[in-house]
């Protein structure tokens, strides 16, 4: 890693951009401070990725095709086992026996 100040960061910018793209990461420095990091941008990909390049290396059981036994469903499909969160119902709405309703003004 290369470690440069501002001044000389902009006196040599387009080499220090050519060592960047070589592979080189600069420090940019501010009085002796480091601030900034100039390092090459990665490559975007231009072609999708191929398929099925892990093909062979790995095989599926014959015992992950095989159904479910009943307890297994159960505990997929049966009862929460988590209560579900209340929360508290909102209570601007709510009008009850010792609730008032704000008085209307009177006009004059």
């Amino acid at each position: 890693m290369i470690m440069v100040n501002i001044f000389e960061a902009k006196a040599k910018l387009s080499d220090l951009i050519d060592r960047a793209v070589a592979g080189e990461k600069i420090l940019i420095c501010k009085r002796n401070q480091p601030v900034a990091e100039l390092r090459p941008v990665p490559v975007q990909r231009t072609a999708p990725r191929p398929i099925g390049k892990a093909k062979g290396t790995f095989a599926i059981p014959e015992a992950f095709f095989a159904p479910l036994e009943a307890e297994e469903i159960e505990a997929f499909e049966g009862e929460v086992t988590f209560p579900p969160i209340r929360t508290k119902a909102s209570r601007v709405a709510e009008e009850g026996p010792g609730r008032k309703r704000p008085r209307k003004p009177k006009r004059a």
